[in-house]
Parts: structure tokens; sequence; C-alpha cells
């Protein structure tokens, strides 16, 4: 599981499901065929750099600089001041650079972007899990990522304090609404039975199902245990929440159960205290405000 991992552990695991990947498209797309002409213009010398915190936050994305680094082809030496996961005030330097300056300027802008990015998530994160403490229960992403940064965003979260719901459609398997309609509520439980062990059948790690009722949850409790392994409430009131998590614990059904949609930090505390094991939050990669970095010549 994604979650058990240290983050040194997965950030190795993650660049190789896609967040190296998103780091040559980068130099792709900057680069071009004649890469940077500004910065060739230049005689060669040597500098130092310090990436310095325009504003208060937490850290993610350095652990991905010395690939981006290599992916450039920069040649710059990475010295960090800060870890992933750590909280900077403003003004503070998270980590420092030197080399040529000629080819270190190429990764000024990549390296702003992604630290602002990735920080910005782990920030908004940290911000959801103090929220919720004490109350037992954990903050969860989703897939709301931006297209081709999933990996790198999802390593964020955990810098943040956060977890994984899951990182895509082939380890875990999610049985949502449109996967079940048109199933007759009579047959839900047997339907749902049925895919969530070929699901598992196939390598899923684990067996989400999304409800939308409590009729449709006491469908899925009758379900033997250890088939399916959490049930997501959608959108449902935090009096409803409750509701549901009294009718799991009376079933003595060993599920988990998730709060999902439009969850907020305003409400977050109370849908945390309702009896829910997980609540998942797709603002904290589809709604975080990026934090403002710059690179300082010493």
């Amino acid at each position: 599981m994604l979650d058990d991992l240290t983050l040194p552990e997965l950030y190795e695991r993650l660049r190789a499901r896609g967040g190296r990947r998103a780091l040559e498209l980068a130099r792709d797309e900057d680069l071009g065929e004649r890469g940077d002409v500004s910065s060739a213009a230049l005689a060669p010398r040597a500098g130092r750099f310090r990436v310095v915190a325009r504003e208060a936050g937490v850290l993610a994305g350095l652990a991905a600089i010395p690939d981006l680094i290599e992916v450039y082809g920069s040649g710059a030496t990475l010295s960090p001041t800060k870890r992933d996961g750590e909280s900077f005030a403003a003004g503070e330097a998270v980590a420092e650079l030197s080399g040529d300056p000629a080819r270190l300027l190429a990764i000024e802008r990549p390296l702003l972007n992604l630290l602002s990015r990735l920080s910005g998530v782990a920030t908004l994160t940290r911000r959801f899990v103090r929220a919720v403490e004490g109350t037992g229960a954990g903050v969860y992403d989703t897939r709301k990522t931006t297209p081709g940064l999933r990996a790198l965003e999802k390593y964020a979260v955990r810098c943040g304090g956060g977890r994984s719901h899951r990182l895509g459609l082939d380890d875990a398997a999610m049985f949502k609404d449109n996967h079940l309609a048109g199933t007759p509520i009579a047959e839900l439980a047997a339907t749902i039975g049925r895919a969530a062990r070929r699901a598992k059948e196939f390598g899923a790690a684990f067996v989400t199902v999304e409800v939308d009722s409590l009729d449709q949850l006491d469908r899925v409790l009758v379900i033997p245990a250890g088939v399916v392994d959490v049930v997501l409430l959608d959108n449902m009131e935090v009096e409803t929440l409750r509701e549901a998590a009294s009718r799991r614990d009376r079933a003595r059904s060993g599920v988990a159960l998730e709060a999902s949609g439009g969850v907020t930090l305003e409400s977050v505390r109370a849908i945390a205290e309702s009896g829910v094991e997980r609540v998942s939050v797709g603002a904290l990669t589809h709604s975080a405000r990026p934090i403002d970095f710059g690179l300082d010549a010493v």
C-alpha cells in the first residue's frame, strides 16, 4: 500500500509511475530543438543560487529536483536545507544550487514551478489534516489531479500528511454510480459481490463501492466480510453520515466508511466526527494555491 511507504520510498515508486516522465515533458516543451538560447549566449562561469520561499508553507517536490537536473543536463549540484514534508517560513531558503549559471538557469522556471505547485498541494493538505486532528479520520486525495502530474501531486499530498485513495484505475477497484446504473436495488448486493471478487482476481488491492443513499448502504453491508473494503458515502449530510456509521456498526461490518463530495476546510471536522474513517477531498489537488518561490543569486 502506498500509505505504508516512507516519503523517499514513495517518490521512488511514483517517479516510475510517471513522475520522471512529467519532468521530461517539461524539458521538451521548454527547450524545444535549440535549447536555452539565452543561457547559451553567456560565457561559462561558476555561480551559486538559493531557492527562497516568498511565503510560508509546507515543502514538497524537492525529491524531484535531482531528476530535473539530470533530465535537463544542467550539471548543477543541489544542497537541500529543508526536507519534503517540513514547514518553512517566508524568506527561508529550502535549497542551494551551484554550477554554471549558463546551464543552471535553464532549470530555474521548471524548478520553481514544480516546488510552487507541489508545495501548494502539501500546504493545503496540511491544513485539512490539522482540521481533523483527534477525530481518528484520515484525509485522502482523489483522482482529480492535473493530467500528467498525478504521481507528483499525490506525492505532495503525502508530504502534507494526507493519504492516497488510489493511484489509478489499475491498483484498486471503485464501483461508482455509473458502474451500477440500471442495477435493481434488490440485485445490488449480488452484483457488487461478483464484481468485487473479480476485481480482486484481477489484482485490485482493495475494493470501494460508492453509495448515495442509506438504502444502498444497507444492501452493501450484507455482502460477506472481506469482499468490499470501503464504502464511499457520496454527498451526504453530516446527520446522514452519522446514521450510516451507526448502521455499519450495528451490522458488525468490517468495511471502512469514506465521506466524499464538496468537503471544505469549514466542513471537514464535522464530517470527520461523524464516525467515518476516511474523508476524501478533491480540493487537495484541484484547488490548491501555488506557493511563491524565487531563485536568488548568492
